[in-house]
């Protein structure tokens, strides 16, 4: 995208983020249509691992695998031991190595650009439906591996790619990383596709400006992990600099602007970021599953579990879900211990709003070490700056909402989410592994891929809601 297309397409979403409201589908008529979608019959069970439809475990590795051979499996994960004072470990991991497609169609109403968001079910979810992108789909369920119908609206997005006649122009196609705690090497095609066409109407889409998905994003457990990673890569900066004495969000406005003036250069965050990654510990390879074993992972006849407690279990689930489309199946599901949390620590340098980051690997991570949030914590987990983000005073906590991750291989997964405004006694002379960066340095490495973390990129996308 040439630099006069990318100032036209900030303009406009300036304009998105502005209108907190439209007459397209207006805000106070969201609760009574979700309500409506969540009135379908949806229901969740936990079952033994026998009763698993088509999953079985492989006698000789142990492996969770599907008879297909397709969706995903429960392996094993062996990561080598960092430094004399460290430990190997072994654990489950979800290995799925196909690209799922995350897409948002765009269309301008009056002049205001809106996305098409899905009311979308999954069976790991804490509220069942959550707001999630026009698509969001494995390359299993693209091809219908489950024998069931066709995802809604993915001929705009599949198109797109070597010899491909894609529908709608494309305005932002790049590859990210997921959970690498949980997956390994899973990544996911981010989509943004302009369309002028007329969209059919549907029960479970509805057209939403940025301002509207923004306020959506001050509510606990509505808008969906993949979503706002998505949304993470398409965010509005201010048109000029924030004046003396600005709010909160004013100063979140002009951090994300490319005339936001750093504290450190991109190409300087970059060489820190592939130093970090040039001396990280080697990387974790997959082993059986039978090998976690080693570490202490038990498997019953209705979960996986390590013994003594650890950060998540695995467990079966039979879902019954009529919009779906399949309308019943069964799986494994990964539940977390407890709730997680990311933290963005936030100062004004030089009058402008920095964040700090932490380039941090984490396991299942293709490329290693990747721009995480200044403190993330897997449940029962710590961090050396964690007491410092619990003890911020609630005057200085400008954003503090919990979300959901991922649903659709994760059960109930929760993640407390938080920017705080730093203390007089934070540190701000980062240490070695953090360096901080203005909102737009960040923004703009999501447009390159695998540097900034979903973690990161959640607490990037929910920004413009701090307050």
């Amino acid at each position: 995208m040439s630099e006069t297309d990318t100032h036209g397409l900030q303009r406009r979403l300036r304009l998105s983020a502005a209108a907190e409201d439209s007459p397209v589908f207006p805000q106070d008529r969201f609760d009574a249509w979700l309500a409506g979608r969540s009135a379908e019959r949806f229901r969740v069970s936990r079952v033994p691992f026998a009763d698993l439809e088509q999953w079985s475990f492989d006698s000789g590795s142990g492996n969770l695998r599907h008879r297909t051979g397709r969706f995903f499996s429960i392996e094993g994960l062996w990561t080598p031991a960092d430094g004399q004072d460290a430990a190997q470990e072994y654990q489950p991991v979800i290995v799925q190595p196909e690209i799922g497609t995350l897409g948002i169609l765009m269309k301008d109403f009056g002049g205001v650009p809106h996305f098409l968001m899905q009311a979308k079910m999954e069976p790991g979810n804490v509220n069942t439906l959550q707001l999630s992108p026009t698509v969001q789909a494995t390359r299993s369920n693209s091809a219908r591996a489950h024998g069931g119908s066709a995802v809604r609206h993915l001929e705009f997005f599949a198109g797109h790619g070597p010899g491909g006649t894609g529908r709608g122009g494309v305005l932002l196609d790049v590859l990210q990383s997921e959970h690498g705690s949980y997956f390994l090497h899973k990544r996911n095609r981010h989509m943004v596709v302009e369309t002028q066409e007329d969209i059919p109407e549907h029960e479970d889409f509805r057209w939403l400006t940025l301002g509207q998905i923004h306020r959506l994003l001050r509510r606990d457990h509505l808008v969906n992990m993949d979503a706002r990673t998505v949304l993470s890569c398409v965010l509005p900066g201010a048109a000029g600099p924030a004046p003396a004495g600005s709010s909160f969000a004013d100063a979140v406005l002009h951090s994300l602007s490319r005339s936001a003036a750093p504290r450190h250069s991109l190409p300087e965050l970059m060489s820190w970021l592939t130093g970090v990654r040039t001396h990280a510990r080697p990387p974790a390879r997959p082993v059986p599953l039978r090998a976690t074993a080693a570490d202490g992972w038990l498997r019953g006849p209705d979960r996986l579990e390590r013994r003594g407690g650890g950060p998540f279990t695995v467990v079966g689930a039979r879902v019954e879900a009529p919009t779906r489309e399949v309308p019943s199946w069964t799986q494994p599901l990964v539940e977390p211990t407890g709730t997680a949390l990311s933290a963005f620590v936030t100062a004004r340098l030089g009058g402008v709003l920095h964040v700090l980051v932490e380039a941090r690997a984490e396991p299942g991570c293709l490329d290693g070490p990747e721009l995480h949030p200044t403190v993330h914590c897997l449940p029962g987990g710590t961090h050396p700056l964690l007491d410092h983000v619990l003890g911020t005073p609630p005057s200085r906590v400008r954003y503090d909402v919990e979300l959901s991750e991922e649903g659709g291989r994760f059960y109930h997964a929760r993640c407390r989410n938080l920017m705080v405004e730093a203390e007089d006694a934070f540190p701000l002379d980062a240490p070695a592994t953090h360096r901080w960066m203005t909102l737009g340095q960040l923004a703009r490495l999501t447009g390159f891929g695998q540097y900034v973390s979903i973690q990161a990129r959640t607490l990037l996308a929910c920004a413009p809601a701090a307050v």
